[in-house]
């Protein structure tokens, strides 16, 4: 039922053309190959093969824009997808507009992300965090050479990023319309070579632009 309800509201899209529908992730695999998706909308727990493993195969032979489709039970299940490779994530409580807008974003590359999602891939991080009253360090190693490749205003779009504001909290933050902040956020990704903004929330923390603890 879910994903006949996504197929019909896909489908009515002019710029949108639903090729394919696959009840498990072999058959996800199978129908990829045979139709070359731009975007595949991937659910989680599914018979013969879960939608992790099938995100890592159709990742490694580009396949395709993953976006999972995700309720948050497990966090593992948020994490190894990360690992396999996926693009975006959707809850499966998203209404038409997050459905379509996730889709199209994914078709041009760039992911769009629940902000529940980024900030519960923050809250892992911050999983390991010293206790509340030790004073954070600031790492000791060099940064990454390649931010010196961005301007003052996108190392600050980065920052935000990575504390899991979205394209209007940034715009609100830093006084900017939202499409200078997608400008801003797709140059960031581009930069750095990062596939969407999960991996530039993680790329914040590994470069030590934030700090675990902080909030």
């Amino acid at each position: 039922m879910v994903r006949s309800g996504f197929a019909m509201v896909l489908s009515v899209e002019d710029d949108i053309e639903v090729v394919g529908e696959a009840a498990d992730g072999l058959e996800a695999i199978e129908r990829a190959r045979a139709t070359r998706p731009d975007v595949v909308l991937m659910d989680v727990q599914m018979p013969r093969m879960d939608g992790i493993e099938a995100t890592r195969h159709l990742v490694a032979d580009d396949l395709g824009h993953v976006v999972i489709v995700t309720t948050f039970d497990r966090d593992d299940y948020l994490f190894d997808a990360l690992q396999a490779g996926a693009s975006g994530f959707l809850l499966k409580n998203a209404g038409p507009e997050q459905l379509l807008d996730a889709v199209r974003a994914a078709g041009r590359g760039h992911a769009l992300l629940a902000p529940e999602v980024t900030r519960r891939v923050i809250g892992k991080m911050a999983g390991g965090a010293a206790a509340p009253d030790a004073v954070p360090e600031a790492p000791d190693r060099a940064e990454p050479r390649e931010l010196a490749l961005l301007t003052a205003r996108e190392r600050e779009v980065l920052v935000l990023l990575g504390r899991g504001l979205s394209n209007g909290e940034i715009a609100g933050t830093l006084v900017l319309g939202e499409a200078t902040v997608k400008t801003h956020v797709s140059n960031v990704l581009a930069k750095l070579h990062l596939r969407g903004r999960v991996q530039a929330v993680i790329y914040a923390y590994e470069a030590g632009l934030i700090l675990p603890t902080e909030e």
